[in-house]
């Protein structure tokens, strides 16, 4: 399989979008200024750009080296411009807008959703980072082709931008709520398994996090109570099981790299409550259970401060 560089490699150049925006700007003056431009019907300009969203579309099939010339980019981005200018009855930006919206559904539905309904464990969440890869490298294009409705249009009617779109379906087809709580198992037994002391695919791991972020998905809670839930069981059989400093030692352990996996998959500034859910479940919750236990076996120093003090 591609690397998934190769599809960050192919987000539109600068210097290609530089080039065709001056090519666009004097061509453009020129026809405007010399003589009345062509109508472009409907069906016309839609078969223009169904050849961009048909190539675009290419990158969710596993070709990360597609890409546009200045040509092409000139003349889809010219398409959409003069449809948009275009005098009623013939100006046509609402149906540019729905065009942009169903382009980007109908990605999902063929591409993305068919991998991820019948995937589950790593091969899911694989799969889902490299579909979202795939989807921002091909719905920047398009947003790029169709950006001059984001000029005076989504504004003015108060509607969202082309790139919060593209956001919006893809949340809401391929993060829909079977799904995401799918997800959201796979992703917090990975995490589970590096609790317990294994070797997990943490890049992965990052990416799937990064991704739930960016897309506004909410799981803070969901977190927060699977935390909870996990260091509840581990602080009953250790209470159970170990010693006094033996337990105190293992709760300590737990909650420093604890804090490191918040700031290895999370943003360190907002998630303190969960590292205060796990120090709950381990320290404060047992205190009392802990102190009857010193009375047979004293704590170490180090320890006592530690149940004291806390972490």
């Amino acid at each position: 399989p591609r690397s998934l560089s190769n599809f960050r490699e192919n987000f539109p150049s600068s210097t290609i979008i530089e080039e065709a925006n001056q090519r666009l700007y004097l061509a453009t003056t020129v026809r405007v200024s010399t003589y009345k431009m062509k109508v472009i019907p409907l069906n016309e300009g839609l078969a223009i750009l169904e050849e961009a969203i048909v190539k675009a579309g290419k990158v969710m099939e596993g070709c990360p080296e597609m890409h546009f010339t200045a040509n092409e980019y000139m003349k889809y981005y010219e398409c959409v411009y003069h449809m948009a200018i275009q005098r009623e009855p013939c100006e046509y930006t609402a149906q540019l807008y729905e065009r942009y919206r169903t382009a980007l559904e109908d990605s999902i539905n063929a591409k993305v959703l068919p991998c991820l309904l019948y995937h589950d464990g790593m091969p899911l969440l694989t799969d889902l980072v490299k579909a979202w890869s795939a989807y921002k490298v091909m719905s920047n294009w398009l947003a790029k082709f169709f950006g001059y409705l984001d000029r005076f249009y989504t504004a003015r009617k108060d509607l969202l931008p082309l790139r919060a779109v593209a956001t919006q379906c893809f949340r809401r087809l391929a993060l829909q709520e079977e799904l995401f709580q799918k997800i959201l198992h796979v992703l917090f037994s990975m995490i589970d398994y590096e609790r317990d002391g294994n070797q997990i695919d943490s890049v992965l791991v990052k990416h799937v996090m990064d991704l739930l972020v960016e897309c506004g998905m909410e799981f803070e809670q969901a977190m927060l109570a699977h935390t909870a839930a996990y260091y509840s069981r581990k602080s009953s059989e250790w209470i159970a099981e170990d010693s006094c400093n033996d337990y105190i030692m293992k709760a300590d352990w737990c909650l420093n790299q604890e804090r490191g996996r918040i700031c290895r998959y999370l943003d360190c500034t907002k998630w303190e409550p969960l590292l205060q859910v796990a120090k709950y479940q381990l320290i404060d919750e047992t205190v009392n259970k802990l102190r009857e236990k010193q009375l047979v076996e004293p704590l170490s120093t180090a320890n006592f401060q530690i149940l004291v003090v806390g972490n």
